[in-house]
């Protein structure tokens, strides 16, 4: 599983015909906006990024991405490549292990969309969660690491360093439901009873905590950096997804992991975590707690089911963009046949919740 999501996502390739721009804009756009930067410069495409294309971009001295809305009609609210831009300025401000930006462009003229220019970041990605790529001795250490990185979002106090606007605070699950279920159905190709239960259950089941926090909703191994030799995360990637919401969606969004199969973006049920050096969900959600201060984690089995659900939602916009022809990889193709399992394995945790 790592080498074949290694060698399909990690790396570059020609840009596809329809997803290339006009590179003499860009590297104008850059001369005037960039500071320090001098071309000429080389356009290639980031084989991953289902949603929004990225771009590796090459100039004699140094890397840098792109990262732009796809071309082609988009869903309401989707690919908000300007908020982005906003929340990774404002975390890189404090600290916050993000690629440097430098630039975003909401002028679609000069490549056909809006996009931004940040930093291009040296280091690992594991595309396997339970690690194959590292050794034995290591891998209790990076999945620590993305716990503690995670806990530590979710302590920046939003609206210290300018994101008391970046979502609504409270009443994120209603909200979240609303959205994914509404969306999910502009997207839908064909009937899936789970969903559907999903749909009609998930409002009625919110639960009372009602915490906020900046949420990255999209936490996972293959979105993270991590330093060539330590086990310690550098950049956090892929912030489509990010705004005001509960933290513990966002962290269980994290353990889903542990309840797909190996086959589904690597997951880890069935496998011997112990023998593999991987700690258990419990020892994760522990170390959060601690590391948050929130202490034990509860309605685990809603906000697992919840988090499938907003996934299959995801999947299913994405495979309906590529029917369309506008999905940024041809990988999206293959999502249709994930949503209906996921929603499967959604309403699972919810019979446990007790729908």
């Amino acid at each position: 599983m790592a080498k074949e999501a290694s060698k399909e996502f990690s790396g570059v390739m020609e840009t596809p015909e329809r997803l290339k721009f006009d590179e003499a804009a860009l590297a104008g756009y850059m001369a005037r906006e960039v500071d320090g930067f001098e071309g000429p410069i080389t356009v290639e495409k980031f084989k991953g990024g289902q949603s929004n294309p990225t771009y590796l971009i090459s100039t004699p001295s140094r890397k840098y991405v792109l990262r732009r809305k796809p071309p082609g009609k988009l869903l309401p609210s989707a690919h908000a490549v300007e908020r982005e831009y906003k929340v990774m300025t404002a975390l890189g401000r404090v600290g916050f292990p993000v690629p440097r930006t430098f630039a975003l462009c909401e002028d679609e003229s000069v490549i056909g969309t809006a996009f931004f220019i940040m930093e291009f970041m040296e280091g690992r990605i594991f595309w396997d969660s339970s690690l194959p790529d590292a050794p034995k001795e290591a891998r209790a250490d990076l999945f620590y690491a993305l716990v503690d990185t995670l806990a530590d979002l979710h302590r920046v106090d939003y609206e210290k360093i300018g994101l008391g606007d970046y979502g609504k605070p409270g009443n994120y699950f209603a909200r979240q439901i609303d959205r994914w279920s509404k969306q999910y159905k502009a997207a839908e190709t064909e009937k899936i009873e789970a969903m559907d239960r999903l749909i009609e259950w998930l409002p009625t089941a919110i639960p009372d905590d009602d915490a906020t926090s900046i949420v990255h909703g999209d936490f996972r191994f293959d979105n993270t950096i991590i330093h060539r030799r330590e086990p310690r995360v550098i950049a956090v990637l892929d912030w489509e997804l990010s705004t005001l919401g509960h933290p513990i969606a966002d962290f269980t969004y994290f353990l889903m992991v542990y309840f797909f199969p190996p086959q589904v973006r690597g997951g880890l049920a069935g496998l011997d975590l112990k023998e593999l050096g991987i700690p258990a969900l419990e020892d994760c959600a522990a170390r959060y707690g601690a590391r948050t201060g929130r202490g034990a984690l509860a309605d685990l089995d809603f906000c697992l089911a919840y988090n499938m659900f907003r996934l299959a939602s995801i999947a299913q916009g994405v495979y309906a963009r590529a029917l369309q022809g506008n999905a940024s990889s041809d990988q999206g193709l293959k999502l249709g046949a994930q949503v209906a399992p996921l929603a499967a394995l959604a309403w699972g945790h919810a019979e446990k919740a007790g729908a």
